[in-house]
């Protein structure tokens, strides 16, 4: 990657100022709310995030005052084909490439602060090549990855934490008592302010509300428009790191609107409307979430969980999964929460994991469980029941999953 960027005259080091996200779960969502949090305050913001669900665009996002747009067809397709000329024969990878085009786009366009999302890990990921960031942050670390993070937490974060350089501030999520030792290492040896939540700050729910302090003083903001428990976990992370930097001078109704209208696709998003949802049970609800670890399952199951308690259905979870994921662990989060599983694959994808073998997993948990060709298959087969109540339908597994699924339903984002 840096013999790349020499050969694209650095265009890393052209960017505007930097924050960097790394971590196993949350770096999407916690990116959405910095850039609508630094978008509301009047900000030009860029965005790398990675993967996308329905058109490569997604993954680049290019600041305007007013608010970001996906980048154009035209301007894409060139900057890729420019540096894919100017790689040459050199060996390279897909996402290196792309990174390469989103320092080439950012650099161009003018705009006020870059967010950027690392791919995998962090101390090897072709987005730490960016060498003074405004910040680094991580978002809770768990087991992901293995095959090429390393088989325990400590080396796992020991990847991520990487990404923190030298006297420039660390944000970090709460974690595991592992995990955060490797932290606090690194962050000691770059001498790099350390920003933990539940030390330095810390956030909370009281009466629905986010409730945000650290020693600055406290935030009473209205509760994030994104569902689940832990999306206040992923805002709070998103404030303190802009209170750390405080560059950018920020009042608190950049934040609270930022917290409020924060949108990020296929995270527990309810699907109210569209071609696939009208396939199924009259009156169900159907909620998507791109899900695929241990981790990204145990806060979906507790997202349903908050649901159950408001109003109660039966639910069905709709799964397809990549062939290298932990299907155990992740069912293992709904086994107290449903019995009906409906198996189904990841369309298009070689090496997605074969329904028969998540249907195992299932069995093995005591689920009852049937096997679909698809989504659209899956949902039809549900309309065919007699539900006394209309079902809370849960499709999950995988953001390659998510992705066909909001294609089909005519839904994309924007």
């Amino acid at each position: 990657m840096r013999g790349l960027m020499e050969r694209l005259d650095h265009p890393e080091r052209k960017l505007p100022p930097v924050i960097h996200v790394a971590g196993t779960n949350g770096k999407g969502s916690t990116i959405a709310y910095l850039r609508a949090i630094l978008e509301a305050a009047g900000l030009r913001v860029h965005v790398f995030t990675s993967p996308y669900l329905v058109r490569i665009n997604e993954c680049y996002r290019l600041g305007a005052v007013g608010g970001g747009k996906l980048v154009g067809d035209e301007e894409l397709r060139e900057t890729f084909e420019h540096c894919e000329r100017i790689n040459a024969d050199s060996p390279i990878t897909i996402f290196e490439m792309e990174t390469a085009v989103a320092f080439c786009l950012f650099a161009k366009h003018p705009a006020d602060v870059a967010l950027l999302e690392v791919g995998l890990g962090g101390r090897l990921d072709s987005t730490n090549v960016v060498e003074a960031p405004l910040a680094s942050v991580i978002t809770p670390v768990s087991m992901d990855h293995m095959e090429f993070l390393g088989d325990n937490l400590t080396a796992i974060a020991g990847e991520k934490a990487a990404i923190i350089k030298r006297k420039v501030p660390v944000v970090c999520a709460e974690q595991a008592p592992d995990a955060m030792a490797v932290i606090e290492a690194q962050a000691n040896r770059m001498r790099a302010p350390l920003h933990a939540a539940g030390q330095q700050w810390h956030v909370g729910v009281e009466r629905g509300r986010l409730v945000y302090q650290d020693e600055r003083g406290l935030l009473d903001l209205a509760a994030p428009k994104l569902f689940g428990r832990h999306q206040f976990d992923n805002a709070g992370l998103a404030i303190a790191t802009l209170r750390a930097i405080d560059a950018f001078k920020l009042n608190i109704a950049a934040f609270e609107a930022g917290i409020v209208n924060a949108e990020w696709p296929a995270r527990m998003q309810r699907l109210v409307s569209g071609a696939l949802v009208g396939q199924g049970p009259q009156g169900s609800e159907v909620w998507l979430d791109g899900g695929h670890n241990a981790e990204g399952g145990r806060v979906a199951a507790a997202a349903l969980g908050d649901l159950e308690e408001r109003v109660s259905r039966p639910l069905v979870v709709i799964v397809g999964m990549m062939a290298n994921k932990d299907a155990d662990a992740f069912l293992a989060n709904f086994a107290g929460l449903t019995r009906h599983i409906i198996a189904v694959p990841v369309p298009g994808r070689d090496n997605g994991m074969a329904p028969d073998r998540l249907a195992d997993a299932a069995r093995a948990l005591g689920m009852r469980v049937e096997i679909a060709d698809g989504v659209d298959a899956a949902l039809r087969r549900l309309a065919a029941l007699a539900y006394e109540v209309p079902p809370r339908i849960l499709i999950t597994g995988s953001l390659y999953l998510a992705g066909p699924v909001l294609a089909a339903n005519g839904t994309p984002p924007a």
